[in-house]
């Protein structure tokens, strides 16, 4: 078994989750925020694209091919990568995305898993780790923001995430839906 190749395979899925998310959907629609911190799908595109370069280019001294303006400014800190200004087009940032996947499964193919790494972000005692720690954060981080984009997308247009028909058809969401309400109404405070 390739541990690495597993893990790019997990990461590659959760990539696609995350741009299939922008498909059929609006300028506006890609870039409004969805929830009270803002959410939005084109930012959480930039955002992953930010964090391949930094965790499997950076940290192991491959920095990254192309600036990243925010990174430079440090505006990241101020949650510059979670959004897309006016100026910056799907396009634009979707080819970034696609880009660090290039780069970060580079990364990939040639180093182990064991290769030192080092997050100068983080605090000088975590800081030393190894490639492998980093790749596993960022399959994880990919997949945790692909879910995001999932119900970000349901709440834009109704569309639900990619593997929604396996479960059942329209019928079995609606019985589905009812259950889950019936259960939650159970525990309903009356209004005062």
């Amino acid at each position: 078994m390739d541990l690495s190749a597993d893990l790019r395979r997990y990461l590659q899925q959760s990539r696609e989750s995350l741009l299939a998310s922008l498909d059929g959907l609006s300028e506006y629609d890609i870039r409004r925020p969805m929830t009270p911190t803002a959410t939005n799908l084109l930012g959480l595109v930039k955002h992953v694209a930010g964090v391949e370069f930094g965790y499997l280019g950076d940290s192991v001294g491959r920095p990254a091919p192309v600036p990243l303006p925010w990174v430079e400014d440090e505006s990241v800190w101020d949650s510059a990568d979670m959004w897309a200004t006016a100026e910056q087009t799907r396009e634009e940032l979707v080819t970034l995305y696609r880009r660090a996947w290039q780069h970060s499964d580079e990364s990939i193919a040639q180093l182990p898993l064991d290769a030192p790494a080092s997050v100068a972000w983080w605090p000088q005692e975590r800081r030393r780790t190894t490639f492998g720690s980093l790749l596993v954060r960022v399959v994880a981080e990919t997949a945790q923001h692909a879910g995001h984009a999932d119900i970000v997308r349901e709440t834009i247009d109704g569309r639900p995430g990619s593997d929604h028909d396996l479960a059942g058809d329209a019928d079995w969401w609606t019985r589905h839906v009812t259950r889950v309400q019936e259960a939650a109404d159970q525990h309903a405070q009356p209004r005062s």
